[in-house]
Parts: structure tokens; C-alpha cells; sequence
């Protein structure tokens, strides 16, 4: 409970700050490719997070690393305070930087810790472990989507830096109530382990790594700057509007997540087979998407709620296995690896993102964001056959 409800209120406001560093900055006049960029460092600090962080949950205890992630989220927020005037590219780019660094921290300990404390002895501990990875990951998206429409809210009542002092205070309570009760030492390792041993030596992992690299690369391509800048100027939607649609998605996406193990449950087979299924369905998907007449805003929005669904079952899969896959004694290093490549997959579709809807249009981010759902469909065919 303690581990859930420390994540849970990190995870508004990072959903939160998104919302408003993207609707703030456009407002001000910022390219999309410009608002792209200042997610550059905190997706690309959450790769070197990830790596950097398992080791350190592995020697120093996942409590420890997860308590640290909340007051570097703290320290970013504070940066954000300052006058308009100084919110400079730079000085917005360092502070994301911090809440990349944060944000992959308090994840990374948080889905390590599932391990540790499920009981793995039981004949079921494998659908046990499911079930609780399903539900942190499912709940956790659900707030983040509440977290974009607090962020447009916030921004639309109090302005951007009313919005961030808000949260930097809710985030300073549950902090001190996290140092006060979270003190055992989760996660740590009998033998300290060396930094070399940080990339993973499983074919397993790296593979199903290398699916999530695409995975959510597809998603962000489209997601994080094209979709609300879209919204936003060809529809004249207003920030709360836009914020609220992106809610609803996370939302979904995140209760959708929660049942993902009767879902899964659909599709008989071993774990290649059901991990490569459901991502050719979601890249099908994808491709009538890029179809759809962009003009007609109903059925893009019926369609990416849509895609937000087989998504989330191919998020929540993806979650389990690699928990599943990863060692018991060092479960925090198998799972940092893993997460690494998924904050790799955001920061390229990040960029894409912003570029590829300056150039081209969110039609090009929709084709794009296909082709590499079915790369990552492709990618799970070289995962083992056993079951999961």
C-alpha cells in the first residue's frame, strides 16, 4: 500500500506536468518540434536512469531509490517556479531532465518491489504476479490520465506557475510520509553487484527490450505532441478539452490494463504466441487509423480510444513478462534494462512526434507509429516458447 500510493501520487503529477508544459509552451508560440525538444533530456536521462537505477536498487534497496525519485520530482517542480521570463528552453529542458530522472526511478522501484513482496511458491504464482503487475501498471496509467486533466485544469485556474507550486507541496507530503513508514530494505542484494553487469545477459529480455523500444515508440510518435497540437489548431479545441480527451485515453488505457489477464486469455498459445498476436492486432489497427479521414475528428477519436485498448493489453503483457523473465536476485537490474529501452522508445517517438507532424502531418505520425507496431509484432516471434 505504501509502494501504490507513493507511485500513484508521483504519477499525477507527472502526468500533470506534461499536460502542461505542452499546452503552456504552444501557447507561447512554440513549434511542435520546439515543444519536442524539451522532453529531449527527460526521456533521454530516463535511458541512462533506467540503467544507472536497477544497479542502484539492487545495492542500495528499492525504498531507498524510490524515495529519491520523489524529491528530485520535488527539485523539478521547484525549477519551473521561477518568472515567466526566465523559463527559458534550456532551463525547461534541465528541469525535465531532473523528472525524467525521477520518474524512471520511482517506476523502476515500484515494478521491481511487485516481485520481491508477490509470493512466488504457490502453484499459481505466476497468474498471482500478473494480476498484481496488471493492477500497479492499470491503476498507475488511470491516474496518469487523471494527471492530464488536472494539468489542463490547473492551467486553465491557477496558470503554470500556480500549478506547479500546488504539486510540488502535495509531492513534499507524501515524501516525508514515505521516510517516515517505507523503510525496509526491498530489492537489495546479498552480494553488491558490479556496475559491468548492468546490460542484460538474457536472450529473453533483450528481445522482449527490443519489442518494448517499438511499442512505445508507436504510441508517443503520435501521442505526446502531434495529437494535442492537432486538437488544439485544426479544431479549435480549447486546453481543457484537450487535456480532458487525453485523460479519458489514459484513463481507459490504464482500467483496460487492470483486466488485461482475462484479455490475454483470449489468445491460446505460448508466450511468442500471444506477445506477437496482440501486437499484429494493434498494427492493423494502426494502419485503418492512418486511413481515416483526419477531418472527421469523431472517428479519430473513436479510433485512437480504440487503439488504446489493444495497446494497453500489449503494455500490460509486455509488464508481466518481463517481471516474469527477470531474476529473482536482482529482479531491479533485468527490469532497469528493460525500461530502459522503453524510455528509448518515448524519446525517439517524442521527436518523431514533433517532427514528423511539422513536416508531414499527424497522417505520417499514424503510418509511422504502424510500421513500428509491426516491427515489434515481428521482434516477439524470437522470444522463447514456453509458457508464462
Amino acid at each position: 500500500m505504501l509502494i501504490t500510493g507513493n507511485y500513484w501520487a508521483f504519477t499525477i503529477t507527472d502526468g500533470a506536468l506534461r499536460m502542461l508544459v505542452v499546452m503552456y509552451f504552444h501557447q507561447l508560440g512554440y513549434s511542435p518540434l520546439q515543444i519536442a525538444m524539451l522532453f529531449l533530456f527527460y526521456e533521454a536521462f530516463g535511458v541512462v536512469t533506467n540503467l544507472v537505477g536497477g544497479w542502484l536498487g539492487a545495492r542500495l534497496g528499492l525504498n531507498r531509490t524510490m524515495n529519491v525519485g520523489l524529491g528530485l520530482q520535488i527539485v523539478a517542480l521547484a525549477m519551473l517556479m521561477v518568472p515567466a521570463s526566465m523559463l527559458t528552453v534550456v532551463w525547461v529542458m534541465a528541469a525535465q531532465a531532473l523528472s525524467g530522472i525521477a520518474k524512471d526511478l520511482n517506476k523502476m522501484s515500484a515494478k521491481s518491489a511487485v516481485k520481491v513482496l508477490v509470493p512466488t511458491t504457490s502453484a499459481n504464482a505466476n497468474s498471482a504476479l500478473y494480476r498484481w503487475v496488471a493492477m500497479l501498471t492499470g491503476s498507475k496509467n488511470a491516474l496518469k490520465g487523471l494527471g492530464f486533466f488536472v494539468g489542463g485544469v490547473l492551467l486553465t485556474l491557477i496558470g503554470f506557475r500556480g500549478a506547479v507550486i500546488a504539486m510540488a507541496i502535495m509531492l513534499g507530503a507524501v515524501l516525508l510520509l514515505s521516510l517516515w513508514r517505507l523503510k525496509a530494505d526491498l530489492g537489495k542484494q546479498k552480494v553488491k553487484p558490479k556496475f559491468s553487469e548492468i546490460f542484460s545477459k538474457s536472450r529473453a529480455i533483450n528481445v522482449l527490450s527490443a519489442a518494448r523500444f517499438c511499442l512505445f515508440a508507436s504510441r508517443d510518435v503520435w501521442f505526446v505532441v502531434a495529437l494535442p497540437v492537432f486538437l488544439y489548431d485544426q479544431h479549435g479545441w480549447s486546453h481543457w478539452t484537450v487535456g480532458g480527451l487525453l485523460a479519458a485515453w489514459i484513463i481507459g488505457y490504464g482500467g483496460v490494463q487492470t483486466q488485461a489477464p482475462k484479455l490475454t486469455a483470449l489468445l491460446k498459445g505460448d508466450a511468442r504466441t500471444i506477445t506477437a498476436g496482440w501486437a499484429a492486432a494493434l498494427a492493423v489497427l494502426a494502419i485503418v487509423l492512418a486511413l481515416l479521414p483526419l477531418a472527421q475528428v469523431g472517428w479519430l477519436v473513436v479510433g485512437l480510444l480504440a487503439f488504446g485498448v489493444l495497446f494497453a493489453v500489449n503494455s500490460s503483457w509486455h509488464s508481466y513478462l518481463i517481471v516474469h523473465y527477470a531474476r529473482a536476485d536482482g529482479v531491479s537490474m533485468d527490469v532497469g534494462f528493460y525500461y530502459m529501452a522503453n524510455a528509448m522508445g518515448r524519446l525517439v517517438g517524442t521527436l518523431l512526434s514533433g517532427w514528423l507532424y511539422m513536416e508531414y502531418g499527424l497522417s505520417a505520425c499514424l503510418w509511422v507509429a504502424a510500421a513500428l507496431v509491426a516491427a515489434s509484432s515481428m521482434m516477439a516471434l524470437a522470444l522463447p516458447k514456453q509458457a508464462a
